[in-house]
């Protein structure tokens, strides 16, 4: 068996490659992650399976103690902050750390991203206090990824809790049980500075704020470090920015070098060197209800996840 098996893009983590008309069995420790048939042969298949610790169980590297809590967050709609929480989260995952997303969006867009659907309660039950965070986690599909799914009914939070004593940090406290069981919690933010956003904030230890590569990439992001300024200054002190990451780069135009020179220029040190670019797999991955890593691990988009996975590691030391 060891034979069959090789290393896939990922030294550090473990994900294989298994080929042959049959797929391992349960008693291996390995689960199947997607399959790709051979061309000519009706029964060989390449597998990408991920390999469990003895007994089934997530394996974690880092040995998880208390979660970093991470906002994702831009108020400009369309610039991969979605992508980005669904890809980093899924990478961050194969690199063996535990994750949790959460979709703090009434959108849904990373619950569906990720194949799920909010049947029954979700967030918005979570904050209205109708039940706990814990009881929303479920398996996302990707080994070590979990998932708390959202819906259209958490809009009611814009409207129904704002003005109530401590509303700033009911997010926080829904969290605060969950972290011992994580290394990372990931926060998908709408695309807007309301009150979903301050809910993040005020529950995060950082900030990584998604740049999309194109005109007007830095229309709104002052607004957004205002905001984190002023939710550090009176609800959530030890908030502070994780980093800018950019998005759909495109290295056949001098407007995204142009871009990209230019909001390292404006805020030097805090953007990441890992540059995700447009990529048409990358795109495609959300309609199949997969993160990139499971859709293409081969693509140019889940190289650069992988690549920014790492990198934010190693900016925690």
């Amino acid at each position: 068996m060891v034979d069959a098996l090789a290393p896939l893009l990922l030294p550090d983590a473990r994900l294989l490659i298994w080929g042959g008309s049959a797929a391992p069995g349960p008693e291996t420790g390995l689960r199947l992650l997607s399959e790709h048939p051979l061309p000519g042969s009706e029964r060989r298949r390449i597998r990408v399976l991920a390999l469990d610790a003895p007994g089934g169980g997530p394996v974690s590297a880092s040995g998880a103690g208390t979660a970093r809590i991470v906002a994702i967050a831009n108020q400009k709609g369309g610039v991969g902050k979605t992508t980005t929480a669904i890809s980093l989260g899924a990478a961050l995952a194969a690199l063996e750390r535990r994750i949790l997303l959460v979709d703090c969006d009434p959108q849904g867009n990373a619950t569906r991203g990720l194949g799920a659907r909010a049947e029954g309660r979700h967030l918005y039950h979570a904050l209205a206090g109708e039940t706990s965070l814990a009881e929303l986690v479920r398996p996302s599909g990707f080994p070590h990824l979990d998932l708390v799914p959202s819906d259209r009914d958490l809009v009611g939070v814009e409207v129904e809790f704002v003005g109530l004593d401590g509303w700033e940090g009911r997010l926080a406290s829904l969290l605060a049980p969950v972290t011992g069981g994580y290394d990372t919690i990931l926060l998908d933010c709408p695309p807007s500075l309301g009150h979903l956003t301050v809910l993040a904030l005020a529950a995060a230890d950082g900030v990584l704020v998604p740049l999309q590569c194109e005109y007007f990439a830095l229309e709104g992001v002052s607004d957004l470090l205002a905001t984190v300024r002023r939710v550090r200054g009176g609800i959530n002190p030890r908030l502070e920015i994780e980093g800018i990451v950019l998005t759909m780069f495109d290295e056949r135009t001098n407007l995204s070098r142009d871009v990209q020179a230019e909001v390292r220029r404006h805020f030097p040190g805090q953007v990441f060197e890992t540059v995700v670019p447009r990529n048409v797999r990358l795109a495609e991955a959300p309609s199949h209800g997969q993160p990139i890593l499971q859709y293409d691990i081969k693509s140019r988009g889940a190289e650069a996840y992988l690549a920014l996975a790492r990198e934010q590691l190693r900016r925690r030391g």
